[in-house]
């Protein structure tokens, strides 16, 4: 449109090429080429202002971002500052408290060591005290047995008025005396006299002078198995006293054992409990250092984000700035352009000129014309003359014949192509910087996705495994407490095993002194028996009449006697096995507490590396869960980006071409009227259009 209109008022500008004539009657007529030049820069006066209001809506928008976005990561960078040294000092103490907690539980683990390794020895101490005493009072029980039945026989003797005794009877008094003596020398250090040493051992090589039917002249005021009967009672008295401080010394002995054991236990208890507890303050302690410093790491992410966010966005703004300055200028300049040429157009002195210029009434025809032709043939003529001379002041005076006189318009055309030329340019860099955001903005959104479903995939297995960790801690808490309720019922069973043990080897060793004694009354009567009947005489003289039948000892005393002797071995066999079993038991449940305790050690160790796998797992799924917040947000600012471009771009890259080529014709068009309006022949130029 503006290249025909400009075309057109060259033609009217010139004038006809041939000799007719073109009669105009009327003003609008006779103005009609300028008049739409003025109205056509008119219409490019309200495009200017209309994409200047464009321009400042737009960058009102943008100025808007830039103070909000500039603000809001300004604040973002002060928090993130403070929060960044707040969690420094609370790493700094959590590290602390965890290196502290780690010294306070190898102090505990080495005192329940130490309580450990105090109870074993005195456990050890108590089984040797206790093997000891056994043997002891097992030795003592049967020197009493012994000492009792040559105590009855003695007896016998004294109250029996000195009544003859069997020599196998007197020898075994005088072995129990002799074995007694040897076997218990140091028991009965200081007991005897010596004159009472020297009677038991003169009654030990001779203790059938002992038991004489008529005393000697020595026995002639006491038999001197009184004094051996003396012995042996003053020796069974110190047996059963040190048999009675023996076994009291055992029962003590078992009540300091059965207290130590229970402090023992007790203190072990207690350091056990406060290594649960200070594991479970460690594991805590680690977990928030642990998340701590995951918060630190993704806050210096963050706060570096929004620095060169912030960077980046302060360069932004300035280039706009500075681009909005420009373009404001660089309308300013073409508006100012085109208002001038409108000025110059729309005057007085060129309404009157165009008048003039375009009213063939005030002009000869015939007149004009030749002076047209004659123009035109000078102007060719001296043209020529330039050429073949290549001189240049002919070529200029010809031109100067020729051209009329536009030169503002000429100039305002100018401006025009200038500012198209740039417009051409500008929108041609707008293009190439469309083009590779829009595809910088896919493959950082495309980067982005990807980045976000393997953090997902990270988040779902940390999830897992931290269930599984946990699962894994309870389970290992329950099987600790319930190895610990194990460990305390087998002690209270082994301490009930032990009294069951004490009692019946106690009842055992009672059975089998009763035995004996039954045993020692049936034995001396039906020995007695017989040897009174083998020591009787008949006398000298007639023999007396038939008298009772010979006495017979019962038919059963025989079986009574081989029946409690059966009784007693059984006794003492069953006592052995106790003792046995005892010490089996014994072996069994400390091996058993020592497993015990070993497995617990390793399970809460274990537990210890599982808390700290744990954490370390949380805080790895925190990051990762911040990582991906960040992701999406980075996403959403490509997002908010990418349709900023479309914005920006959409109309841009769509009407490119388009615009382009309207934009040269405009330029080929202003560039062809002002060659037209120089002097160029028009015939040309319609032949080309």
């Amino acid at each position: 449109m503006i290249k025909t209109l400009l075309l057109s008022a060259a033609a009217v500008a010139i004038g006809p090429a041939s000799g007719s004539v073109a009669v105009v009657t009327a003003d609008g007529d006779k103005n009609r080429p300028v008049t739409k030049v003025i109205t056509l820069l008119k219409d490019m006066q309200k495009q200017l202002q209309k994409e200047a209001d464009e321009d400042e809506a737009i960058y009102d928008k943008m100025a808007c971002w830039c103070q909000t976005n500039d603000r809001e990561k300004t604040e973002a960078i002060k928090t993130a500052e403070v929060r960044i040294d707040g969690l420094t000092t609370k790493i700094e103490e959590l590290t602390a408290g965890s290196a502290r907690l780690n010294t306070e539980i190898k102090n505990l683990e080495k005192e329940i060591a130490e309580n450990q390794d105090s109870l074993d020895k005195a456990t050890a101490i108590r089984e040797k005290q206790l093997a000891e005493f056994n043997a002891e009072e097992k030795d003592l029980l049967e020197s009493v047995s012994a000492l009792k039945a040559a105590i009855t026989v003695l007896s016998k003797h004294h109250s029996g008025g000195f009544l003859q005794v069997a020599n196998n009877r007197i020898l075994g008094v005088a072995a129990t005396l002799e074995n007694e003596l040897s076997k218990h020398a140091a028991l009965l250090q200081g007991v005897l006299s010596p004159s009472e040493r020297r009677a038991a051992a003169a009654f030990v090589q001779a203790p059938a002078d002992y038991f004489d039917a008529a005393p000697t002249f020595k026995q002639s005021y006491a038999p001197q198995s009184g004094e051996i009967f003396g012995i042996l009672r003053q020796m069974l008295d110190t047996f059963e006293s040190n048999l009675s401080a023996s076994q009291k010394e055992e029962q003590a002995n078992q009540a300091a054992y059965e207290e130590l054991k229970a402090a023992k236990e007790a203190e072990i208890k207690a350091g056990q409990d406060q290594i649960s507890t200070k594991t479970g303050e460690l594991a805590d302690t680690d977990e928030k250092n642990a998340q701590a410093k995951v918060d630190t790491d993704d806050t210096k992410a963050s706060l570096s984000a929004d620095e060169q966010f912030l960077g980046m966005l302060k360069e932004k703004c300035q280039m706009t700035d500075k681009e909005w300055e420009e373009r404001q200028k660089t309308r300013q300049l073409e508006m100012e352009a085109v208002s001038q040429a409108l000025a110059v157009l729309s005057s007085d002195d060129a309404h009157d000129l165009f008048t003039r210029t375009f009213n063939p009434s005030l002009l000869q025809l015939a007149s004009s014309t030749a002076y047209s032709d004659r123009r035109a043939a000078a102007s060719q003529v001296l043209a020529d003359a330039a050429k073949k001379a290549h001189n240049p002041h002919l070529a200029t005076l010809a031109y100067q014949v020729k051209l009329d006189a536009f030169t503002r318009v000429k100039k305002a055309i100018d401006d025009m192509i200038a500012q198209l030329l740039k417009e051409k340019d500008d929108e041609i860099k707008h293009k190439d910087f469309c083009t590779d955001e829009f595809h910088q903005n896919q493959l950082q959104t495309e980067k982005k996705d990807r980045e976000e479903q393997d953090l997902t995939a990270k988040i779902e297995d940390l999830t897992m495994a931290i269930e599984q960790l946990a699962h894994a801690i309870e389970a290992l808490k329950g099987e600790i407490a319930e190895m610990q309720v194990q460990l305390k019922r087998a002690g209270e069973d082994r301490e009930l095993e032990n009294k069951d043990f004490q009692t019946m080897v106690a009842d055992q060793r009672e059975t089998q002194k009763l035995l004996k004694t039954a045993l020692q009354v049936l034995g001396d009567f039906y020995n007695k028996k017989t040897a009174s009947l083998l020591q009787r005489q008949e006398p000298a003289g007639p023999p007396p009449p038939a008298g009772f039948e010979t006495y017979k000892n019962n038919a059963g005393s025989g079986g009574v006697i081989q029946l409690i002797q059966q009784i007693i071995s059984d006794a003492k066999a069953m006592e052995a096995e106790a003792i046995r079993s005892e010490e089996d038991a014994q072996k069994a449940y400390e091996d058993f507490v020592k497993e015990t305790n070993a497995s617990i050690e390793a399970k809460s160790k274990d537990i210890v590396e599982k808390s700290e796998v744990k954490a370390r797992a949380e805080g790895e799924l925190v990051e990762t869960k911040e990582a991906k917040e960040a992701v999406i947000l980075e996403l959403e600012q490509l997002s908010n980006y990418n349709a900023q471009l479309h914005q920006s771009c959409d109309f841009v890259l769509k009407n490119f071409d388009l615009r382009q080529t309207a934009r040269d014709e405009e330029i080929e068009a202003l560039r062809q009227a002002k060659a037209i309006l120089s002097g160029a022949k028009f015939d040309n130029f319609l032949q080309r259009s």
